[in-house]
């Protein structure tokens, strides 16, 4: 299975958008409960600047899941060495090395363009997440508690940290 890695360009928005979709009817991966709508995403992805990305792994030409890189707050230079990452990944490709590919492709952009540190949260439940995340290098730092409510229900999100 060859797997190749690549920057988002709004053009991609509507696959990605459908990807939100299937994810965020699972009510469990991840704290977004509403799929971005093809026009959000496109003018996400225009809104990022060129320290930022949404990185795609694609099979066949097929996304199968992405990982974002977005600087940590913009409102200060002081945290222009901090980034945040997230990861989606389609249910039948889970578990099959892309997550880390996407990992590795987005550690080398963000050193490449001056991050130090990545952020991430981390719904409570989803142990197969902080399993990764941990396998990655990063270190829990805290919980956030009731930090996620969908559906009525509360989460708590695991805080880490990853120094590059």
């Amino acid at each position: 299975m060859e797997i190749s890695i690549r920057k988002a360009v709004p053009e991609d928005a509507e696959e990605i958008s459908a990807i939100w979709a299937i994810v965020c009817s699972e009510r469990k991966y991840t704290a977004v409960n509403e799929p971005f709508t093809p026009q959000q995403e496109q003018e996400y992805i225009a809104s990022l600047s060129n320290r930022e990305g949404i990185f795609l792994a694609e099979i066949d030409e097929k996304i199968v899941g992405f990982q974002s890189l977005d600087q940590w707050a913009k409102f200060t230079d002081s945290f222009d060495h901090v980034g945040t990452m997230g990861t989606i990944i389609l249910p039948d490709w889970r578990r099959n090395g892309i997550g880390l590919q996407l990992a590795n492709h987005s550690f080398q952009f963000a050193c490449n363009n001056g991050f130090e540190k990545i952020l991430i949260y981390v719904r409570a439940e989803n142990v197969g997440a902080i399993a990764f995340y941990k396998n990655l290098g990063f270190i829990q730092k805290g919980v956030l508690s009731h930090q996620v409510k969908i559906d009525d229900k509360y989460e708590d999100e695991i805080f880490m940290e990853l120094f590059l």
